[in-house]
């Protein structure tokens, strides 16, 4: 059933990547608004052969709108969402803003999209980082149960919006010609270089991109007493994140039985070539829907062949964020 839609932050990177792919999907609708703030109000976007004029976002953006697709940030999300649904609008969220509300889904639609009909209203996009490491997680979760998750995460600047994609083809630039780096987007220089992930320390000493991925998993997983350990770094890449998993199951498995099972999982694909040293990398997930693993093998530190080792790769734009929200957008048709 066609519906009328919105896209709220439409002029942004994640915004950008809804209109490639609900043009990708042939999603059905029957209008798009596309809304932005007052700076980008006025700007011409061609979609599907049509010229559109981007809107100021306003709390009466959204009379006669169905779902609407919000990529603008936690605190326009905050103000602008609740009014979406008071006109009667389902909005699909891609900020942080609504994820650990009990009353709001948190849907990877891969492993929980049941839980998109409890919806009030609201449906929260996970992180991106959560996305990409739990697609392929799930189906060995649910074979045999994940008792402790360790990550560490290698994140493409696109992470941090169409801004430091930009700042980070500049900083290759400035150093190659041996120019002073210029930082605006970006906390710190990222080209030839990586740093702890630019979200704020809590006193813990583990970033907000960590407590994402712990908190998230629990939640979308429905199992709040798994372990988990993060540690998010930001790596100069444009866009694709990396992340090496290392799991302990409840029982013993193989890599030969971990990959048996990712060969059938939705939304993910295996390189994991070990003779020729071939495995995934953000080029290989870059524009692609799925989640790319490779690197199987088992975690000799832990006793009775219960560890595992993962290296997966997975686009942060799409996956990561636009292509799970418009999945999530097409289970409400």
């Amino acid at each position: 059933m066609s519906k009328n839609i919105a896209i709220a932050g439409v002029t942004g990177a994640v915004g950008q990547e809804f209109l490639e792919i609900l043009e990708e999907r042939n999603f059905p609708f029957n209008k798009i608004k596309m809304l932005a703030s007052s700076r980008s109000a006025g700007k011409k976007i061609t979609f599907k052969s049509k010229e559109y004029t981007v809107e100021e976002m306003t709390k009466d953006s959204f009379a006669d709108v169905d779902i609407a697709l919000f990529s603008a940030g936690g605190g326009r999300s905050k103000e602008f969402a609740p009014a979406a649904v008071a006109a009667g609008a389902v909005v699909v969220d891609n900020s942080s803003a609504f994820r650990m509300d009990p009353d709001v889904p948190l849907v990877v639609p891969e492993i929980n999209a049941d839980a998109i009909k409890d919806h009030k209203g609201i449906i929260a996009n996970p992180n991106c980082s959560t996305i990409i490491a739990i697609v392929p997680v799930w189906p060995l979760h649910k074979a045999n149960p994940v008792k402790r998750m360790i990550v560490s995460t290698y994140q493409a600047a696109s992470g941090a919006g169409m801004a430091a994609m930009l700042e980070l083809r500049q900083q290759a630039q400035q150093v190659l010609n041996g120019e002073e780096v210029t930082c605006d987007a970006l906390k710190y220089q990222l080209a030839f270089n990586c740093y702890n992930h630019d979200s704020k320390t809590g006193p813990n000493g583990y970033n907000e991109e960590e407590m994402k991925m712990v908190h998230e998993t629990r939640k979308i997983f429905n199992c709040p007493e798994i372990a988990i350990s993060a540690t998010c770094v930001r790596i100069p890449t444009l866009r694709a994140h990396c992340e090496s998993i290392n799991l302990e199951f409840e029982s013993p498995i193989t890599p030969e039985q971990v990959a048996e099972l990712l060969i059938t999982a939705p939304g993910v694909s295996i390189i994991d070539k070990r003779e020729e040293n071939r495995h995934p990398m953000p080029i290989d997930a870059t524009g692609k829907d799925d989640v790319f693993v490779g690197r199987i093998r088992q975690d000799e530190s832990i006793p009775d062949n219960r560890g595992i080792n993962l290296w997966v790769a997975g686009d942060q734009i799409k996956k990561g964020a636009a292509l799970n929200a418009v999945q999530i957008a097409e289970k409400l048709l």
